[in-house]
Formats: structure tokens, sequence, C-alpha cells
């Protein structure tokens, strides 16, 4: 998240880890912009913060042209500001997953493509690998899974990497290590992401934002070495999105 509080020192500590893939976190609802409000008033409210509804945001995003051409510079600031930090652009995704929608995909593929985007994630959590992890605990598919069919099928067709699989959504700030542990030996063949909030303590703000969220404990899970011994038994090779992407060049 580029325009977020604590960007800095997370550039700082990812310059330190020269082996992360450092992806930029596209925010557009839920969050502050990067450019100044004056620049892009029908995208944000009178706090200066974009609109909370992820639905009026949907809409106008898809019926406002006027809309769209400031979203179209929002985005491509935020691309601009992670190219600024000089890390490399290892994969794109956006906060509560909005490049779901259609019009944020394509301004996405059409802007990444002037910074090297290589790989944009996919949040497809395959139902039926929770069952057999998981087979106490009841999950239907989402409502929204014939967007994530199309996203796939249009980022693909763009020529961008995408994963397989992206496991951590139904129980998204509660992926613990007893949780990790089931999954891992469930994985299905192929690129699986598994998504996790770590942090090592959490503001009252933030912990009244997303109630219910075990941040530490996720954070204790990436370090368990109960987990790291049983991906290794399995034979799961750890990887990012630079490992199979070739960058996107505009044609």
């Amino acid at each position: 998240m580029v325009g977020g509080p604590a960007a800095a020192d997370a550039v700082a500590r990812a310059h330190r880890l020269p082996s992360l893939g450092v992806g930029l976190h596209l925010v557009l609802v839920d969050g502050f912009p990067v450019l100044p409000p004056a620049e892009i008033p029908g995208l944000v409210c009178a706090s200066a913060a974009f609109d909370p509804n992820m639905a009026r945001a949907a809409a106008r995003f898809f019926f406002l042209p006027q809309i769209r051409r400031q979203l179209a510079r929002e985005i491509r600031a935020q691309f601009e500001a992670f190219r600024a930090t000089g890390l490399l652009l290892d994969h794109v995704n956006a906060h509560k997953h909005f490049h779901l929608h259609p019009t944020v995909a394509g301004l996405i593929i059409e802007i990444g493509r002037d910074f090297g985007m290589k790989a944009v994630r996919v949040p497809s959590e395959p139902v039926r690998v929770l069952h057999r992890a998981f087979p106490r605990e009841h999950r239907a598919a989402p409502l929204y899974s014939l967007w994530i069919e199309r996203l796939r099928h249009k980022l693909r067709r763009a020529g961008l990497f995408v994963n397989d699989n992206t496991f951590g959504l139904a129980w998204s700030g509660n992926m613990v290590e007893r949780r990790l542990l089931q999954l891992v030996p469930h994985l299905p063949n192929g690129v699986n992401e598994i998504y996790l909030h770590p942090a090592t303590s959490g503001s009252p703000a933030f912990s009244a934002a997303t109630p219910g969220y075990h941040y530490q404990e996720e954070f204790a899970a990436l370090l368990s070495p109960s987990v790291k011994s049983r991906i290794a038994e399995l034979g799961i090779r750890l990887v990012k999105y630079s490992n199979f992407a070739t960058p996107l060049t505009k044609t």
C-alpha cells in the first residue's frame, strides 16, 4: 500500500530483504489516495478518503467516464510511487480484491504495461480443497466466482502470469499455525498463494476495523518451525511470482 502511513518503513525493510517478492497492493476503496484529493474529487469523500461503499464505487467506476479518468490517474500514481521505491515489482493486486472489477482490471493491465508489470494475483480459493483440509467446516463457493474466472482469462490473454489458487480468503485474519498445518498437505499442484495478515502488534483503530483478526498469531505461524518442517517434508517449493513471469511490455 504505497499510500499507507507505514509505507516508508515497509520499503526500508524490503530493501534489507532483497530476495523478498514485493507487490503493489493498489488501494481504491477503504483507504486514502496517493494523489491530492483535489485532483480526484470524484473518488474521495469529504474526509479525503476513498468511498468506503464498494458497491457505489463500483457502479461509478463502470458508468461514469469522468470517474474512470480520475481512477486511471490514481492507479498510475500508485504505480509511479512503487517505482520510486526502487523495489522490483513482483506482482500486483488490489485492496479488497477490487481488481475483480472489469474497469479496474482493464486499467491495471493498460497502465501496468508502462511499469514492467509481470503478474497479478487471482483470488481463487477452490472450495473442494477447503473441504478436504477442513472437513468439519462448511464453505460455499463465493458469489463472485464468475468474476474470478473472467479476471483470470483477461489477465492471461494480456500475457500476464497468474497464480492457480489463493488460500486464506475464507479464514482471512485467522490463518494461524493450526490452519496452515492442516492446509499444506492438501495444496493442489501448481502455484498456490497463502494469504495472511501478519503483524507484531496492532493499533486500536486497526483492530476495530478488522475485528476477529489474529495478526500476531498469523505472524507466529509464518515463523513456526513446525510449518517450515512440514513444508519441507511435503516437497513444497517456496517461490515468488517473478520466478515464473516475464515483464509485460507495450507493443
